[in-house]
């Protein structure tokens, strides 16, 4: 676990993939309310800190929260699950290989453009990527309601999932700037 201060307690939410984002910004609205320096100018100068301080912490908080890749990886960086270069962040040999394959068929068409094979290529990720999210969707629903002994197990699936879509978003901006070159 990180030393900084966890957005979940901090919102008094239980630790989720998935939220309730009405009652996210509510609460998000309510302490930006409470702590607005206009209502601290009285305060002693250690006062005004503090509240200065959690009002930052509001907006930090609420930014990552908000955004459900950002969360995804707040929660597993919570779990020290995403050290950069670290062995743990190996995916599995077979999604490494069609990565390469998809790689080299868009390194083929930066040579020899074809639409019909960038559209091709193109569907072929979108595809990648749907069998992943439909994949992960029931772990990401169920995950708050799991008891402590299981969650490390789904935070791995939610890991493994977060790092494949991370190829696959690379993968769609080199398409991207392919097809606005083309």
């Amino acid at each position: 676990m990180s030393d900084s201060p966890n957005y979940f307690d901090f919102y008094g939410l239980p630790e989720a993939f998935l939220l309730d984002e009405a009652a996210l910004k509510a609460k998000y609205y309510q302490l930006s309310r409470e702590l607005h320096p206009d209502f601290h100018a009285q305060d002693t100068p250690a006062a005004q800190a503090e509240a200065l301080r959690l009002s930052t912490l509001n907006t930090d908080a609420y930014r990552t929260l908000a955004n459900a890749d950002q969360r995804m990886a707040y929660l597993l960086g919570q779990h020290g699950l995403l050290e950069e270069g670290s062995a743990q962040n190996q995916l599995p040999s077979d999604f490494l290989m069609e990565v390469m394959d998809l790689n080299e068929q868009l390194m083929e068409l930066e040579f020899e453009p074809d639409p019909a094979a960038t559209a091709s290529l193109e569907a072929e990720v979108t595809a990648l990527a749907d069998t992943l999210d439909a994949g992960i969707q029931p772990v990401l629903a169920g995950y708050a309601g799991l008891p402590a002994d299981h969650r490390p197990a789904a935070l791995a699936q939610v890991k493994t999932y977060y790092l494949k879509k991370r190829y696959l978003l690379r993968l769609r901006q080199q398409l991207a700037t392919f097809a606005a070159r083309s």
